[in-house]
């Protein structure tokens, strides 16, 4: 898409106004959307402008970004990215929109904007002689089975032929454009065949398959000498009003954590003694004689994992655990695992290497990097269990992590700056 920029300042109006009409339309589209919000109508009420002046000007812009509390460079941003909102002034009569996608250009479009560049200007936007037409190319108006078309403002005129639209063109620059019908230039209906009905031209052969219900049966005739039929009922009283529809209420986030029962100790008094009272008379109910469980069979299979198998008592309770062995990683601060032992001394400012920022220096400190010699000393298995652990492969060799920490490492910032010719970061 072309670079869209607002027209030439000796083309600009000094001032710009919404009518009474267009001011209460506006202000009545701003209402529909929330409060808060009435931004999202600059759009409409943009567009709203254009209709009233012709084109968009800087005096609009700043209009509807005073309505509608806006910064002028946003609604700026809006004007120019639409294709829709015209940035120059057009002609007074017509602007005429040429459809130039690929229907319209296999079925005549190219002749139709040569008329436009012939009789109203070479170039589009600009307008003729008089100041009434002017003419730009457009992408796809949607009618492709009515190509060629044109677009005048809200209407679309379709199915053109050089002879249909050059009669067209001396309607509108005559001031007569409302004497031109809309849509199709030929005989057809909107999309339908051209000429009239192809298809479907035999008479119906389905016989009809849906019934009418057959009326109620007519109530019997009274007996001579029978008593007059009772009173009909009267009339049940009015259904009560329905409700008014309630707010959506707001979704409950409690949590057995979050409970404010639960964020202090209960004032009940638990007495010890009855709580170990409590426990010996369930032990006694279950004739508990102290051994484990052996309620899981040993030779269990299927959905009894082995894993959760109970020894039978074979194993010994008192055993002391294990202790760690010495190269047992120590937990990082954020989670993870310490890779590399930290050298003494005050860390490097990692953040100096090119693709290191805060956030993945705090990473590579928590797992033991902290110089530039460290990094610069990475093998490639080191490096490959650095990636894999803080998930960013091939990072250490794109970003040349390597060659900038021996840089850094041997001459600090001056180093850096002979061998990659600038600084740091």
């Amino acid at each position: 898409m072309s670079v869209r920029r607002l027209a030439d300042e000796a083309v600009q109006p000094t001032t710009f106004a919404f009518t009474k009409e267009n001011q209460a339309w506006a202000e009545k589209k701003m209402a529909e959307y929330p409060p808060g919000r009435q931004q999202s109508a600059v759009i409409p009420v943009l567009f709203r402008a254009q209709e009233q002046q012709g084109w968009v000007s800087r005096a609009a812009i700043e209009a509807v970004g005073k309505l509608l509390e806006m910064p002028y460079i946003r609604v700026l941003e809006v004007a120019t990215f639409y294709t829709q909102f015209l940035l120059q002034p057009v002609g007074t009569r017509a602007h005429i929109q040429v459809c130039g996608t690929t229907p319209c250009m296999l079925r005549g479009a190219e002749d139709i904007r040569h008329i436009c560049e012939r009789r109203i200007n070479h170039n589009p936007f600009e307008t003729n002689a008089e100041g009434t037409l002017s003419w730009e190319e457009v992408e796809c108006l949607g009618a492709c089975v009515n190509a060629p078309l044109v677009m005048v403002g809200s209407d679309t005129y379709e199915d053109l032929t050089v002879e249909s639209f050059e009669a067209i063109l001396d309607k509108f620059a005559a001031g007569k454009g409302s004497d031109v019908k809309p849509g199709p230039q030929v005989v057809r209906q909107f999309a339908a065949a051209e000429g009239g009905q192809t298809t479907l031209l035999e008479k119906p052969t389905a016989k009809r398959t849906y019934k009418p219900f057959p009326p109620p049966p007519a109530a019997p005739a009274a007996a001579p000498g029978a008593a007059a039929p009772a009173a009909p009922a009267a009339a049940a009283a009015p259904a009560a009003k329905a409700p008014e529809p309630t707010a959506a209420g707001r979704k409950n986030t409690t949590t057995e954590e979050t409970a404010p029962a639960l964020k202090s100790p209960s004032p009940e008094k638990v007495s010890t003694a009855t709580a170990e009272a409590e426990r010996k008379a369930a032990n006694k109910a279950a004739k508990a004689d102290g051994t484990p469980n052996r309620a899981m069979r040993e030779t269990a299979t299927g959905a009894e994992s082995p894993a959760g198998k109970i020894d039978a008592g074979k194993t010994d309770t008192k055993a002391k655990r294990a202790p760690a062995p010495a190269t047992a990683v120590s937990p990082s601060e954020d989670g993870g695992a310490r890779l590399f032992q930290a050298p003494a001394g005050t860390p490097d400012d990692l953040k100096l290497i090119s693709g290191v920022g805060p956030v993945l220096e705090g990473k590579l400190n928590a797992i033991g990097i902290t110089t530039w010699a460290q990094v610069a000393a990475l093998k490639k298995a080191d490096i490959a269990k650095l990636e894999d652990h803080l998930a960013f492969p091939g990072r250490v060799a794109r970003d040349e992590w390597i060659k900038q920490a021996k840089a850094l490492a041997k001459g600090g910032v001056e180093e850096y700056r002979k061998v990659f010719g600038k600084d740091p970061r």
